[in-house]
């Protein structure tokens, strides 16, 4: 009778359709990538290395994104199961065929985490669909233990602004109870955008450009989120987009940097970026980072 209140899912699930990006490094650290059939994103688009491989060897199989999924190919690869991030919301007549198709659809929300490690710790989710809960338990320790390490940082009280321009021409910040606002906090900074009231419970805010000059143009760091927007590859391509921001503290000294395009695939690693942080903030050597780079 459980049926009539929850969906069940029968393992093994072994024909994924995953079009949730943020989950296949998750899957990829408990070595579950043969039960990923089917994607959402094409093998270019995929910065995890084994994920390619499997695309390039033709295990994984390109599916259509999530709001033009293959339906015909689900079908016809015996899909067990979809796995959607919360884009899914924005096309629910997609979700509704692939649910008509006899396809229970899981909509991950790891991207709704205030903490990091609450991001890594999908991964407990995910080992238990695949029947690999002591390989997920194990995994996530060592990442609760590099975050634990990471604590020790002392706080430079130096604010940093986290953001990108929006196709309208609006700079989008990440929410203050957000989980990359918890990683500036960890690494020993302070989010610009910390007071910021927004209770939509979206995890990037779209402000005006007002707001943002009166809050961040004393920042002393600007990160553009280059793996939402990566039309900005200089200073220069940061100022086409705004002008004024020729008037922020940052881009005058010189303190603006970049994410790299991949940094959400790598849920799998979420010290690098805090480390990456702190290096930045602490005037390490661009050499070391992992996910930041300085722009010129």
């Amino acid at each position: 009778g459980a049926e009539e209140d929850y969906v069940i899912l029968q393992q093994p699930l072994d024909h994924i359709y995953l079009a949730a990006t943020s989950a296949m490094a998750l899957f990829n650290a408990i070595d579950s990538l043969d039960n990923i059939t089917m994607t959402g994103t094409q093998a270019s688009g995929w910065y995890i290395e084994n994920a390619v491989k499997a695309m390039d060897d033709g295990k994984i199989k390109f599916a259509g994104k999530y709001s033009e999924p293959d339906y015909e190919m689900l079908v016809d690869e015996d899909c067990d199961l979809a796995i959607e991030s919360t884009m899914i919301l924005h096309t629910p007549k997609v979700q509704e065929m692939i649910e008509t198709l006899g396809i229970p659809v899981f909509t991950d929300r790891s991207s709704y985490e205030s903490q990091p490690l609450g991001r890594t710790e999908w991964i407990k989710l995910y080992g238990a669909m695949m029947n690999k809960e002591e390989e997920a338990k194990t995994f996530f320790d060592q990442q609760a233990q590099v975050i634990e390490k990471l604590k020790d940082f002392t706080n430079t009280e130096k604010t940093v602004a986290f953001f990108y321009i929006n196709t309208s021409g609006s700079p989008v910040v990440r929410n203050p109870k957000d989980y990359i606002s918890s990683m500036i906090e960890i690494a020993g900074g302070r989010n610009a955008f910390a007071d910021l009231q927004d209770d939509s419970g979206k995890t990037s805010v779209a402000i005006t450009m007002e707001e943002f000059y009166n809050t961040a143009a004393d920042a002393d760091y600007l990160i553009y989120n280059s793996s939402i927007d990566a039309s900005v590859k200089s200073i220069d391509d940061l100022l086409a987009k705004e002008s004024l921001m020729a008037d922020f503290k940052a881009v005058k000294e010189g303190n603006v940097w970049v994410t790299d395009d991949s940094m959400y695939q790598h849920t799998d690693t979420i010290g690098e970026l805090i480390t990456d942080l702190n290096l930045m903030l602490t005037g390490g050597s661009e050499e070391d980072m992992t996910f930041l780079h300085k722009l010129s």
